[in-house]
């Protein structure tokens, strides 16, 4: 009796550690996201384009990988704090929605592999040494692509062929110096004068369209930057009750009613961006993984702001745009 109550104990214990070994090896991986809005109804979109990448590769959320969202609301000085949350919470990865959130990501940690689904100018704002091979522990993917300023300067041009002047929104938080200066270079060489408009924050919105309405500017840019985007139905209101076409740089935009965008398309980049956790997941270096710049470029019109601010978009133009909203 001894000897088989012994037997039984040893056989248990053979079968419990592998299954205390199986329990160990099948850790669900964690992937902390820093989103620049409020919550997660302001960020669905985006939020959704990435569960959908995840989706397609096998992952779904709750068995085989958690997601752990953070919310900046806005606030770029709040990354930091929620990029430590995320080091302390464990993640596997993080993964940062725009540029100033992998930079904060990065200055909490040089270890845990950061990937920015869409970031701006990786290399001048040192997060990587070159797009080939960043060398850090950050990589992924730019909605920036070269000369993407001088070319929404063209579309403008080429909609309204006696453009004078062009003022350029610019949030004076942002980074984006060497877009505002490749948006100068070819202002100049089309003969249009730049009028740079920096804000601060939403409240300062008001006040800039205000001046831009007063100045000789005829048209808005808007530079790349998550308040634009968070605020674009406000910003599409100003440009309607100011007259002012406005040209953005995201798909959303144009669909809240700037009069036109042209860029990358933000949602492929966020679904694109779980490629990237995959591989880490797999053991790929963020060192070694080259950071893509887009593939997909979008010219949308809205017809209906057209109408409402008065003016004809060139059939050339029209012709030439992926969607128009009628």
């Amino acid at each position: 009796m001894r000897r088989r109550a012994f037997l039984g104990i040893l056989g248990g214990a053979a079968i419990a550690f592998p299954l205390t070994t199986l329990a160990q090896t099948a850790k669900v991986p964690r992937v902390g996201v820093l989103w620049h809005a409020g919550n997660e109804q302001e960020e669905a979109i985006y939020l959704g384009a990435f569960r959908k990448g995840l989706n397609e590769l096998g992952y779904v959320e709750g068995k085989n990988i958690e997601l752990v969202n953070r919310f900046a609301d806005e606030h770029y000085d709040r990354f930091e704090g929620l990029a430590a949350e995320l080091v302390n919470a464990k993640v596997d990865v993080m993964v940062a929605s725009i540029g100033y959130a992998a930079a904060a990501a990065k200055r909490i940690t040089t270890t845990i592999p950061i990937v920015a689904a869409y970031g701006g100018d990786y290399v001048a704002s040192g997060l990587a040494k070159s797009l080939s091979h960043p060398g850090g522990n950050v990589t992924g993917l730019s909605a920036i692509f070269e000369d993407l300023g001088g070319k929404q300067v063209e579309i403008l041009k080429d909609c309204f062929g006696e453009l004078s002047a062009v003022a350029l929104l610019f949030n004076a938080a942002s980074s984006l110096r060497a877009y505002i200066s490749e948006v100068q270079k070819t202002a100049d060489s089309l003969r249009v004068s730049l009028h740079v408009v920096e804000v601060q924050s939403p409240s300062h919105l008001d006040p800039g369209f205000s001046a831009i309405a007063n100045s000789h500017a005829k048209a808005v840019m808007l530079t790349p930057d998550g308040m634009f985007y968070n605020e674009r139905k406000r910003i599409a209101e100003l440009s309607v009750a100011h007259s002012l076409p406005t040209i953005a740089w995201n798909l959303e935009l144009a669909e809240a009613g700037a009069l036109m965008s042209y860029g990358a398309d933000a949602r492929d980049l966020f679904r694109r961006a779980a490629g990237y956790v995959d591989k880490t997941f797999k053991g790929a270096n963020p060192a070694d993984m080259p950071i893509e710049q887009p593939t997909k470029l979008e010219l949308v019109i809205n017809l209906k702001t057209a109408k409402s601010i008065n003016v004809t978009i060139p059939s050339t133009v029209l012709f030439r745009a992926d969607k128009v909203i009628e």
